[in-house]
């Protein structure tokens, strides 16, 4: 969908105009001379129109991949000098041939050097870039079936100006900081400017996933690297996402959010908020990181040196010792001497691979989002938010050795039959000091713990209960495919609550498209059909008279919304007149999508200031005064704000 249909179609709901909150990401640019704008329009749409003649016959998005970019760039003006001009014809121009080479069958991955190629996001179905150099020794004749290479996977620095256009110029110019003659480059956008947070964690194993499917990758020598905003990427997708990779490389960034941002106690956000960090802030996860090399490099004067210190010292209570490479006097980049010690660190690992079945694994989380390192995987938490672990050992004499801390349920995978280590029937387990046999066959064993005893069982796949990938927050939503519901009776709502809906959805189309490079599906309640309720978690706008998703959804949620008479949440009331609730819960219309309320991501412009607050502020669920206007720092006046239990309800 492109942006001026995807505009059409809201402002078509409301009725006025919505009042903008300033953008900071990204910033606006100089004007484009209306003449030029009106040529390069006209070329784009051509080219648009050459590329849907030929987009049904090919799931190949490159080329529109490169004309998003230009679209985007001139929607929001995003020249920040003049002697950027050219790059808009320059990136139409190789559109133009990436739509010849599409319609002539011709491979595109067989070309060496630099080169920009493109995916398709399941997020919300845009075009995203990526980056790669590929160096002229790797055979390309036979695809993705050639000889397999190790995936170096590079994650850039904070560029406010770095936009799809201007990312797209760069990998076709400039090469990565390390040079790399033994593997591919992989440069993910991670949606522009977003910490490799949301969407942007999800671009980056998007791109990993795509390029794997179209060149020589070894999955088992993948190495994540990273520097300043990429290096903080690094450090809370390597904990996160640690079997993923064989080895971490994070160079200066941030790790957390209150010490980097030398918040002091009297000054710390909502308790919610303070919970939250719990998202990302990379010491929550610091033992997953004990299950693979990481080696972190900070310049001796650099003031980002502050994240490798802290997981020096956070890895130390773990027992683990951090592998640290100091620049000698340098500030915030690299010297040669300590690139070359990066890069010899990672071939050494790259050159062992990965292993498919370790025998020790650590895992540590605060959510269900992350909870899975290889064959240990966490099916649920007996509280969310808080220190979550499990420890476990697998003994060819003595079984499963098994510790946890805050779990409730627990699945062990069984290893496949290439792997040599052999799992037999009535193979022991002993969790928290507890002695159990496994099942007599079966590809996993699942225990489930039943006041302090465990047991070998599952838990219900029936009951209302927070499982991977349905645990919120309200910005869990926004990493799979979602969709916007907008109401088609606006004016069925109070009338300061009309204003705040027209603000805040048109906040919300303006901030996707802006800050992270996509397009948000849209439909109107009226439109919305049994496979959209399938495929996506619907964010459902407005209130129960005007949306009718919402009035049919809203007898199975744990809120009681009278429009005229009466909006009580948590057991307390509020005057529905003027408070609007955003929240998070199972889809009552299909359990196994959410459906979101009111509500975009819940971090706004004024956290864009840096990446390290770019984190969730309302938790599961929030009641917003209209009475306040929308602002940068919050979608009104938070009157409450929370979680539900792990049972989807109300805390006690």
């Amino acid at each position: 969908m492109s942006i001026r249909l995807a505009l059409g179609l809201i402002l078509c709901h409301l009725s006025v105009a919505a009042e903008s909150i300033p953008r900071r990401i990204p910033p606006e640019g100089i004007p484009i001379p209306q003449n030029v704008h009106t040529l390069l329009t006209q070329r784009l749409t051509a080219l648009e129109e050459e590329y849907r003649l030929i987009e049904s016959q090919s799931n190949n998005p490159d080329a529109d991949t490169l004309l998003r970019a230009v679209r985007l760039a001139l929607h929001h003006g995003e020249l920040y000098k003049g002697s950027q001009l050219p790059l808009f014809n320059k990136t139409l121009d190789l559109a133009a041939q990436r739509i010849a080479q599409i319609r002539n069958g011709q491979p595109l991955n067989r070309a060496h050097g630099l080169q920009v190629r493109g995916y398709r996001s399941e997020i919300d179905g845009s075009a995203q870039p990526y980056g790669l150099e590929i160096p002229a020794n790797i055979d390309l004749t036979s695809g993705p079936n050639a000889t397999k290479v190790p995936l170096y996977v590079w994650l850039h620095g904070r560029g406010d100006k770095t936009t799809d256009l201007h990312f797209i110029q760069q990998r076709l110019s400039k090469r990565g900081q390390f040079k790399i003659s033994d593997g591919i480059v992989l440069h993910p956008f991670g949606r522009h400017c977003m910490g490799y947070k949301s969407a942007g964690e999800i671009d980056v194993l998007d791109a990993i996933e795509h390029t794997i499917s179209e060149y020589p990758v070894d999955p088992d020598r993948i190495a994540l690297m990273g520097f300043s905003m990429g290096g903080a990427g690094a450090w809370h997708i390597g904990a996160h996402y640690a079997q993923d990779f064989a080895v971490v490389h994070a160079g200066a960034g941030f790790a957390e959010t209150a010490q980097y941002n030398r918040l002091q106690l009297t000054n710390y956000p909502h308790p919610v908020v303070q919970k939250l960090w719990g998202n990302y802030d990379v010491p929550a996860y610091a033992r997953n990181l004990l299950n693979i090399p990481v080696v972190a490099y900070s310049g001796e004067v650099d003031k980002q040196k502050q994240a490798a210190d802290l997981m020096t010292e956070t890895l130390a209570q773990h027992g683990h010792t951090l592998d640290h490479i100091i620049g000698k006097g340098m500030g915030h980049k690299y010297d040669e001497k300590s690139r070359a010690q990066v890069l010899e660190y990672i071939r050494q690992v790259l050159n062992q691979g990965r292993d498919h079945f370790p025998q020790k694994i650590h895992l540590q989380t605060r959510t269900l989002r992350y909870n899975r390192h290889h064959w240990v995987e966490i099916i649920g938490l007996k509280e969310h938010w808080k220190d979550s672990r499990v420890d476990a050992e697998y003994d060819p004499a003595q079984g499963f050795l098994i510790t946890t801390k805050n779990i409730s349920s627990l699945r062990l995978h069984l290893p496949s039959k290439e792997i040599s280590i052999h799992i037999q029937s009535g193979t022991r387990i002993n969790i928290d000091n507890q002695s159990l046999k496994t099942p007599e066959n079966g590809s996993f064993i699942d225990l489930l713990r039943s006041g302090k005893k465990w047991e070998v069982a599952r838990a219900s796949e029936d009951s209302l209960r927070k499982r991977p990938g349905l645990q919120g927050p309200i910005d869990d939503a926004f990493l799979e495919p979602f969709a916007f519901v907008t109401p088609s009776n606006l004016r069925g709502a109070p009338q300061n609550i009309q204003k705040w809906l027209q603000i805040e959805i048109q906040h919300a189309i303006d901030r996707w498209r802006g800050l992270y490079r996509g397009e948000p599906r849209i439909f109107q309640d009226s439109d919305v059909t049994v496979e959209h309720i399938e495929k996506y978690h619907l964010v459902v706008w407005g209130t129960p008279k005007s949306n009718s998703l919402l009035r049919k959804a809203l007898p199975n949620l744990p809120i009681h919304w009278d429009q005229e008479y009466s909006l009580k949440a948590n057991g307390q009331n509020y005057n529905p007149e003027h408070h609007v609730p955003l929240l998070i819960h199972p889809n009552p219309l299909n359990p196994h999508k959410y459906i979101i309320l009111n509500s975009g991501p819940t971090h706004r412009e004024a956290h864009d200031r840096t990446n390290s607050l770019q984190n969730p502020k309302l938790g599961d669920w929030a009641i917003v005064d209209v009475r306040q206007k929308p602002s940068a720092e919050s979608p009104g006046r938070v009157a409450a704000r929370g979680f539900f239990d792990e049972q989807w309800q109300w805390p006690n």
